[in-house]
């Protein structure tokens, strides 16, 4: 998630875990920092027995290239290859000179989106109700793009965006490109596409400093707004970009009978994120809390969808986007 934010839903976990355990101290030396950056991993992270990494081996790699003499921005890549690891794109570091980042995840698989090809559909009239640029496509379908959840949508946003489109036969809500963001936003978006309280996830917290140390999952809830309800199809479209709080919408929506997902695998990110710093002041973000999907399945590694599409160079040259192409026919052979 974009954001460092955490929903106050899951604040007394984080008090819980954080607020009243007494940290190690270490040197602001070299090796003091690197022995930092590795505990803090060691006891905080946690997907160490979801991803099997052996993370003492780790250290024996990283901690020799590590010394007296050592500069301050050899250090800063010495720890962001350790980091890298762990294969993660919650896991950051931040210095006032640089970011590490993994960003594996999404560049090392076809992009499945072109901001020139979307302009198409947008056209230079389509409306904006918070981060949702919205408009009705031909055929009566209505087409809504969410960049980011760390764009705030509001209760009276989705009641404009869904009275817009009150004589549309379907709706095609784009994810594609959305890079998380505030996991309350979730809720706000698919509320409006349920009749009924379900069961939306699970989520885990660390109870001690072992790789194994977890809570028992706690339920999560969606519940059906009482504001302005859609009923009718819904294709909501993902790539391997859609990640973070917007991998964990797609492991919501797709739970709803109205909907189905179109596109590529997204990209998963699927840990609460949180932050510590290290003694020469650098800060490391790491995947804290895992969230499961209704099943107690991880969805760390992203979700694939319910209908496979790629996007082809040839459509792009005519400025089509096969994904939308392919959901709007979905929707117009929709009962």
């Amino acid at each position: 998630m974009k954001s460092l934010k955490i929903n106050i839903l899951f604040l007394p976990l984080f008090l819980l875990l954080f607020g009243c355990v007494d940290e190690k101290q270490f040197d602001n030396t070299p090796e003091g920092n690197f022995d930092a950056c590795w505990n803090i991993i060691n006891e905080k992270y946690c997907f160490f027995g979801y991803k099997e990494i052996d993370w003492q081996e780790v250290y024996h790699k990283y901690r020799p290239l590590v010394g007296p003499g050592i500069g301050r921005d050899s250090l800063f890549n010495v720890l962001a290859d350790m980091l890298a690891e762990l294969q993660d794109g919650h896991v950051n570091l931040y210095a006032p000179f640089n970011q590490a980042r993994y960003w594996a995840w999404f560049e090392d698989y076809p992009e499945n989106f072109d901001a020139k090809v979307q302009r198409k559909y947008l056209g230079n009239d389509y409306l904006i109700a918070a981060g949702i640029k919205y408009i009705i496509l031909p055929d009566s379908i209505g087409y809504a793009y969410y960049s980011s959840f760390g764009n705030g949508v509001g209760e009276l946003n989705m009641d404009y965006v869904l009275a817009y489109f009150r004589n549309c036969k379907g709706i095609i809500f784009d994810v594609r490109n959305n890079g998380g963001g505030m996991l309350s936003y979730v809720n706000t978006i698919a509320s409006r596409f349920t009749d009924e309280k379900i069961i939306s996830g699970y989520i885990t917290h660390k109870t001690g400093k072992g790789h194994n140390d977890f809570s028992k999952p706690y339920p999560m809830h969606l519940s059906p707004s009482e504001r302005i309800q859609w009923d009718r199809p819904v294709a909501l479209l993902t790539n391997r970009h859609t990640f973070s709080a917007a991998n964990n919408f797609v492991s919501v929506m797709r739970l709803l009978p109205n909907v189905t997902t179109i596109g590529d695998k997204t990209g998963g990110g699927s840990g609460l994120p949180f932050s510590s710093e290290l003694p020469i002041g650098w800060s490391i973000r790491f995947s804290a809390s895992p969230i499961y999907d209704a099943e107690m399945n991880h969805t760390e590694f992203g979700i694939d969808p319910d209908i496979k599409v790629s996007m082809t160079l040839e459509s792009m040259l005519q400025g089509k986007d096969d994904i939308i192409e392919s959901a709007r026919n979905f929707i117009l052979n929709t009962p």
